[in-house]
């Protein structure tokens, strides 16, 4: 054991104490959000969607497979994260630093040794509250008082997160294909990239604020728009874009994108009271009926009475809430899920929409 102590004050005053690893004398402000995955830590915690937040896991042992090559970006993204014990002997073929060793590197403050269940109903009943987590040395307490007036003001809601989680210049991953595939990446998880690649799918990624005219230099078969953190009507200019290619190429937009796609045409979001983060989310296909597994990292959803008038109908919808899962253009080949068909680890359910959208954009490679 480091010898290291932690501490998480949410925004209400509540004070939790554990212990502490990774980075000695920072603290970590965000929202603090749950993920009730079994597996997947590494995925989760470089998933560009966690910017902004502190990432609690409910599984109660993290770190067991330790940390292999299964990154969705190139580093950790969510600000701090919680669990109820970190692994410090893993036991796996492709075992070699810890987490406790990878929280260190990059230097993300750290807590184990809470009740993670208790903090899990707190935010599930009351709703997603934020938080700063501290780690230090006994004898160095960081100002608690400070840190509530910090988790206070903290306003992730505001925040234009996107625009440092997606990529800055054009990129382009290319597999020989006879398709181009314009990715608007937002904070894109990297299985996208890879699923449109294994399908021998050229993909340009771009950012989101990314002019028309350099969109149309790649001659693409369709556009996907992928997830990205934080509130999406904090980034304006992805709706802009979105209405300037709606009408030239069939689109395909997960998460962050698909709300997007809907605000673009004029329907509304909202944010949920805990959000859906897990691989085990039913949704439910309103033409065939079918329930699929899903896995899912949100805080905001799609407005479902907003939509009408904007040539949207919903498409899948979430069997626990009822919310709106998926939408579909009833004349322009646009459609959309909030889940993630990607998912790596998880249920392999939904990944008949990238086939779906390679059908869309003109049939196989």
């Amino acid at each position: 054991m480091s010898g290291l102590k932690s501490v998480l004050v949410l925004e209400d005053g509540t004070v939790i104490r554990g212990r502490g690893f990774g980075a000695e004398g920072n603290t970590a402000v965000g929202e603090v959000v749950f993920n009730t995955s079994m597996v997947g830590y590494t995925e989760m915690l470089t998933d560009p969607s966690y910017r902004g937040q502190i990432l609690m896991f409910t599984y109660p042992l993290v770190g067991n497979y330790a940390i292999p090559p299964d990154f969705e970006s190139s580093d950790i993204q969510a600000g701090a994260m919680i669990m109820r014990e970190a692994c410090r002997e893993p036991h796996h073929w492709q075992s070699g630093k810890t987490i406790v060793q990878w929280a260190e590197e990059t230097n993300t403050p750290a807590m184990e040794g809470v009740d993670t269940r208790m903090l899990m109903k707190k935010i599930r009943n009351r709703g997603v509250m934020n938080g700063a987590l501290a780690v230090y040395k006994k004898g160095n307490e960081p100002d608690i008082e400070g840190m509530t007036g910090e988790a206070k003001k903290y306003d992730i809601d505001s925040m234009d997160l996107v625009r440092s989680a997606a990529v800055q210049e054009p990129e382009e991953y290319m597999v020989g294909g006879k398709q181009t595939i314009v990715l608007l990446d937002c904070g894109t998880k990297m299985n996208i990239i890879r699923e449109l690649n294994g399908m021998h799918m050229n993909v340009v990624a771009v950012p989101p604020w990314s002019q028309k005219e350099i969109i149309d230099r790649y001659e693409p078969a369709g556009i996907l728009i992928s997830n990205g953190p934080g509130n999406p009507k904090s980034a304006p200019y992805l709706q802009d874009v979105i209405k300037k290619i709606r009408d030239d190429y069939p689109i395909f937009a997960i998460c962050l994108g698909h709300q997007a796609v809907a605000l673009a045409f004029g329907a509304d979001t909202y944010k949920l009271k805990f959000g859906h983060r897990g691989a085990n989310h039913p949704v439910k296909d309103i033409d065939t009926g079918r329930v699929y597994i899903t896995s899912q990292n949100h805080g905001y959803a799609v407005s479902e009475e907003s939509l009408e008038g904007t040539g949207f109908r919903v498409s899948k919808v979430n069997i626990n809430d009822g919310s709106v899962e998926g939408i579909t253009h009833e004349e322009l080949p646009i459609f959309s899920v909030q889940y993630h068909p990607e998912a790596a680890p998880g249920p392999k359910d939904s990944k008949y929409l990238f086939d779906r959208f390679l059908e869309v954009v003109g049939g196989c490679n």
